[in-house]
C-alpha cells in the first residue's frame, strides 16, 4: 500500500509540474466552462421560471446534471488518452515489464487526468453557484457519499474504456455510446420521467441516472442520507459491481494482449 501511494505521489507531482508549465490549457478550459455555464444560464431564463424539474429551478438542475455527466465522459477520455498515447509512442510494452502490476500501472498512469476532470467538475459547480447564483442547499454528508460513489463509477468507466482499447482497439466506441444513448437516458438535461415508459425503465438500468439523482438530491435539496437511502444503495451496488468487472476485464485483456503481442496495436 505504501509503495502504491509513493508511486501515486510521484505521478501527481510530475503531472502537476507539467500543468504549471502549460498554464494556457488551464485558461482555455476555464473559459470553456464559463461559456457553457453562460449558455445554460440563458437557456434556463429563456424557458422561464415556471419550469421546476424534480422541484428545483432549471439552471441548478442543468448545472448538476451536465457537470456530472461531463465528468463521467471526460474521465473515460482521460484513461483512454493515456493508454493511446503510450501505445502510439511505443512505451506501453516497456511499462508492462516493470514490477508494478499491469492493471495498477494503467490506473496510476491515468489518475492525474482523472483528478483534473474532478477539479473541472468542482470549478463548474462552484462557478455556477458563485457567478450565476444557482441555488445550493447542500447536505454535506449526503454530498460526500454521492461524490465517492460517483468517483467509483467514473473510475470503472475509465477502466472499461482502457479494456476496450487494449482488447479491440475500439475504446472510442465507449465514448460514442456515452455521447449518445446513455446521455439521453441519464436525465442530465431533462427529467427521466418525461421519456416514454420503456425508456424510463431502461434509464433505471443506467448507473449515471442514480449518480445524477443522488447529487441533485444532496446538493440542491439538502436531502439526508436516510431520505436517499434507496438511490445511494443502488448506486453503491452499481459502483462495486462495475469496479470488480472492470478490473477483471482489464487484467484479462492485458494478459491476452501481452500473450499475442498486441499491446501496441491502436
Amino acid at each position: 500500500m505504501s509503495s502504491m501511494l509513493d508511486k501515486l505521489s510521484v505521478i501527481l507531482r510530475r503531472d502537476l509540474l507539467i500543468a504549471i508549465r502549460h498554464r494556457t490549457g488551464f485558461v482555455m478550459t476555464l473559459a470553456g466552462l464559463l461559456t457553457e455555464l453562460t449558455a445554460f444560464y440563458y437557456l434556463s431564463r429563456a424557458i422561464g421560471p415556471g419550469f421546476h424539474p424534480d422541484g428545483v429551478s432549471y439552471f441548478p438542475f442543468l448545472l448538476v446534471g451536465t457537470g456530472l455527466y461531463t465528468f463521467f465522459v471526460m474521465s473515460a477520455q482521460a484513461f483512454l488518452s493515456s493508454v493511446q498515447e503510450a501505445q502510439q509512442t511505443g512505451t506501453l510494452e516497456v511499462l508492462m515489464t516493470t514490477s508494478t502490476a499491469p492493471a495498477e500501472l494503467i490506473v496510476l498512469s491515468s489518475v492525474s487526468a482523472f483528478t483534473g476532470s474532478f477539479t473541472n467538475l468542482a470549478v463548474y459547480i462552484f462557478a455556477g453557484a458563485a457567478i450565476f447564483q444557482a441555488s445550493i442547499h447542500a447536505n454535506l454528508l449526503s454530498c460526500a457519499i454521492a461524490i465517492v460513489l460517483s468517483l467509483a463509477i467514473a473510475l470503472a468507466l475509465g477502466i472499461f474504456a482502457v479494456t476496450f482499447q487494449v482488447a479491440f482497439q475500439k475504446g472510442s466506441a465507449l465514448l460514442w455510446l456515452l455521447g449518445s444513448g446513455l446521455w439521453l437516458l441519464s436525465g442530465a438535461t431533462f427529467p427521466v420521467q418525461s421519456l416514454p415508459q420503456p425508456l424510463v425503465m431502461l434509464a433505471r438500468m443506467v448507473p449515471f441516472t442514480y449518480a445524477i439523482d443522488a447529487m441533485r438530491g444532496a446538493l440542491l435539496d439538502g436531502r439526508s442520507v436516510m431520505a436517499m437511502a434507496t438511490t445511494l444503495i443502488t448506486l453503491a451496488v452499481f459502483a462495486a459491481a462495475l469496479l470488480v468487472i472492470a478490473m477483471l476485464g482489464l487484467s484479462l485483456s492485458l494478459r491476452r494482449a501481452r500473450r499475442f503481442g498486441t499491446l501496441s496495436f491502436y
